[in-house]
């Protein structure tokens, strides 16, 4: 049984000439057949002649270019022109003379260069054609000439049309796609940004704690294991995220909300302390609304280490139709040691749940700070 999917496939990756040359083909032998004699385009009205060998040839001429019309549309306007004035002078018209009109319009769509040189040249060449018809005593009137002629114009117009439609539907394309580019560019940012900022500034307060326990062995090991687990956490993120860049990637290497105790875990070890408290059952699989949620307590936790290390941290999370997220700090830590921040974070949190149609706020409240989110759920990731 012949799948026509697969033909499909092989006729749409054969060279354009190939799937161009069927049509003129067929146009040839149409013209041959004795009903259509005299049935192709008339310009001036001479008396229809019968064909002889020179019709074979204007038949070629007017339908075998067609085989060419998209790769080299001048080329293919031309021949068929040179057809079209012998079949007129003639007097053949054959059904081939109206590939005249397929080969403008060809041209009008593909021809890239030289295009209004075209349409002159191919203008002045019309008035000798019908002088030279009116003195082989053609009837047609001056009306009749004109008629024809705009005819022409508009065969060339519809492929000026198809030519910048498609220019415009190729830029609308282009701006899609860089826009696509842009925001994946974003994500990863943001992606990039959460990881490292986290497990960097929990590594550099471990490691600052550490100069203050050389008097203490015993401590002074566990704090160095902390900071060495959690660079391995570090390079564990980094590589999901270089997964992202795969067009293969499972989005399954995402965080989620199902993370949280080893997050609040990690954060704990770098000596901050953290009250963390659940709500209602989280969701089995993994959507934007529980990466969301995940990347708010991650950046609030970031920000307690770098702005208030040491300060009680309280977290809370509650699922439901909607994930609710509280964080939340007194704000009597030290900054000592802890890196700067740019801002991008909390910036970077509103947008990810702008996204998702829910709410953020962040701000000081009670001589601390506090981060609150209202996060959809059931979003897909």
């Amino acid at each position: 049984m012949i799948d026509l999917r697969r033909v499909t496939d092989l006729w749409r990756r054969c060279d354009v000439v190939v799937r161009d040359a069927p049509f003129g083909l067929l146009l040839a032998v149409v013209s041959l057949i004795p009903a259509l004699y005299g049935k192709g385009t008339q310009v001036g009205d001479l008396p229809v002649r019968p064909l002889d060998a020179l019709a074979l040839v204007v038949i070629a001429l007017e339908c075998l270019p067609l085989a060419v019309r998209r790769r080299w549309p001048a080329v293919c306007l031309a021949l068929v022109t040179l057809g079209f004035v012998l079949d007129q002078i003639r007097a053949y018209h054959v059904f081939a003379s109206n590939a005249m009109t397929v080969a403008l319009i060809s041209t009008g769509a593909h021809l890239e260069r030289h295009r209004r040189a075209t349409v002159i040249l191919l203008s002045m060449a019309y008035v000798p054609l019908a002088v030279a018809l009116d003195r082989l005593g053609a009837t047609e009137k001056v009306e009749g000439y004109v008629v024809f002629y705009l005819t022409l114009v508009l065969a060339w117009g519809i492929g000026a049309w198809m030519r910048s439609t498609r220019a415009a539907e190729t830029e609308r394309r282009r701006h899609i796609a860089e826009a696509t580019r842009a925001a994946e560019r974003t994500r990863i940012a943001r992606e990039l940004h959460d990881v490292v900022t986290h497990h960097v500034t929990a590594m550099v307060v471990q490691a600052e704690a550490a100069r203050y326990l050389t008097t203490a062995p015993d401590r002074l090991d566990a704090a160095l294991s902390a900071v060495t687990d959690t660079g391995r956490l570090a390079i564990a993120d980094l590589r999901h995220l270089l997964d992202l860049l795969n067009p293969d990637h499972d989005t399954d290497t995402m965080p989620s909300v199902g993370e949280l105790h080893t997050l609040v875990e990690q954060t704990r070890r770098a000596g901050q302390p953290v009250e963390f408290t659940e709500e209602g059952t989280p969701a089995e699989s993994r959507g934007s609304a529980e990466v969301v949620a995940y990347r708010v307590v991650q950046e609030s936790l970031t920000n307690a280490l770098k702005y208030a290390h040491g300060s009680p941290t309280v977290v809370r999370v509650r699922y439901g139709k909607e994930i609710t997220v509280e964080v939340g700090t007194d704000g009597s830590g030290s900054r000592a040691g802890s890196p700067g921040g740019s801002g991008r974070g909390l910036a970077g949190l509103r947008d990810r749940v702008d996204a998702l149609g829910g709410e953020f706020s962040a701000g000081r409240a009670d001589g601390g700070f506090v981060v609150r989110a209202r996060i959809p759920a059931g979003s897909p990731s």
